[in-house]
């Protein structure tokens, strides 16, 4: 009963941000044929808690992703309220074709109580998907946000979810034995106060530009 009363009432504080405004897709210039980098998930994706799409996650990845000096064509495909589910039935037939595609998904499935194993086998399903339409693509699967880090919300309920979200993240690594797929866990001390944005739940511009030079890091190295 605890658990049930402190999410409604986080549910009903907690401000409801909009996705970010502005184009989906565009263009980091530079040298030579530009890398095709689709990213792929829920609200992180979908660019809550930031103005636009340039300073949210895609952006703010691309930008990274083109400190060598080569271009960068980005589309963000994000839905806040998606899972690994609805968003390989729903979102995967809208990325266009690409080199890198990024999967940033995990908060929702915590939320909904998702198992690990059902976790994994909808995130295999959604990679193979993937490679079906685009083919072989590179694909790095964002690690789960370990949501004991969130401050919007209260504990024992932080507790609980931090501990599915670290079982829904150890579950999807193991999906890096596939070729060509790569898992990126995020690191905790990213999340400290001053990357969420007012609603304490999402990332705001300086959360977002954290998370996107790590991922270009390990896309990178």
């Amino acid at each position: 009963m605890v658990l049930i009363a402190q999410a409604l009432y986080v549910k009903r504080k907690t401000p409801r941000l909009p996705g970010a405004g502005g184009p989906t897709e565009g263009l980091v210039p530079g040298t030579g044929e530009p890398v095709r980098l689709a990213v792929l998930g829920e609200s992180t994706v979908d660019g809550v808690g930031a103005a636009t799409h340039d300073e949210a996650l895609t952006g703010c990845l691309a930008r990274e992703l083109a400190r060598d000096g080569r271009a960068v064509r980005w589309q963000a495909v994000g839905r806040t309220g998606g899972n690994a589910r609805t968003v390989r039935a729903e979102l995967v037939p809208l990325v266009r074709p690409a080199d890198l595609v990024v999967i940033a998904l995990g908060v929702n499935d915590t939320i909904e109580l998702r198992s690990a194993p059902a976790y994994r086998r909808d995130l295999l399903a959604l990679v193979v998907e993937l490679r079906r339409r685009l083919g072989p693509a590179r694909v790095l699967l964002a690690g789960v946000p370990p949501m004991s880090r969130f401050p919007a919300l209260p504990r024992p309920l932080r507790d609980v979810l931090a501990a599915r979200s670290t079982a829904l993240d150890a579950s999807a690594a193991v999906l890096a034995r596939i070729p060509g797929v790569t898992h990126v866990p995020m690191d905790p001390d990213l999340l400290d106060p001053a990357a969420f944005a007012r609603d304490r739940f999402h990332p705001g511009p300086a959360g977002y530009a954290r998370w996107a030079r790590a991922l270009a890091h390990a896309v990178i190295s």
